[in-house]
């Protein structure tokens, strides 16, 4: 019994030092995205839904407009695990502040959690309109062009692997089908020669 305790005891230190070194991993996250929009984010959670299979440590980070940038951000924030074969993390640009983004974000996350793991170049069935009355109701897993490599690599001592902070594109169900039958690339050059709108959530489809 004596033993069986102990055991217990280390297994419990152990869970205590994964716990901490996820709560690090998260706060070097965070500022990683606040050095790279030379912002400060606002946490924000959504409560609703089975979200207690989520990460205990995550969250949804909201960056307002500044002086560089005039369109909202939302980022995940651990939704990356240190198992993950290859960790990612989302964000999305909106010229709107919405808890719609929290949500998608959320379930997103979920979905990568508890279902299949998504990556580069996976579209995404959001459930509904990105916002009320768009067309845009599934997304795209993209590089983030707008940032470059300082923001899409970040490596911390808690991971042994590069996490990959992936932009989520809005785009409608006809240009998710078009990257299901023809690449990635296919559709980021239709979306370039239409020099689309990534914040306008009225947009028509480009394809």
């Amino acid at each position: 019994m004596a033993t069986r305790r102990f055991h217990v005891w280390f297994l419990k230190a152990d869970e205590r030092t994964l716990r901490i070194s996820l709560m690090e991993f998260c706060y070097q996250l965070r500022l990683h995205y606040e050095q790279q929009w030379s912002n400060n984010a606002t946490v924000r959670s959504w409560d609703h839904g089975p979200t207690g299979q989520l990460p205990p440590e995550f969250c949804v980070l909201e960056f307002p407009p500044s002086q560089t940038r005039s369109m909202w951000t939302y980022a995940t924030c651990c939704m990356s695990q240190a198992n993950d074969k290859n960790p990612i993390e989302i964000h999305l640009f909106s010229d709107v502040q919405a808890n719609a983004h929290v949500e998608l974000l959320t379930v997103i996350a979920h979905y990568h959690r508890t279902g299949k793991q998504l990556g580069l170049g996976h579209t995404v069935n959001f459930g509904r309109p990105w916002l009320p009355g768009s067309e845009c109701d599934h997304g795209l897993l993209s590089l983030p062009y707008l940032d470059g490599p300082n923001l899409e690599f970040f490596e911390t001592p808690q991971f042994t692997k590069t996490v990959c902070c992936l932009w989520l594109v809005p785009i409608t169900a006809a240009e998710a089908n078009y990257a299901r039958c023809n690449g990635l690339e296919a559709l980021e050059e239709k979306l370039e020669e239409s020099r689309f709108n990534y914040l306008e959530s009225q947009r028509p489809s480009v394809v």
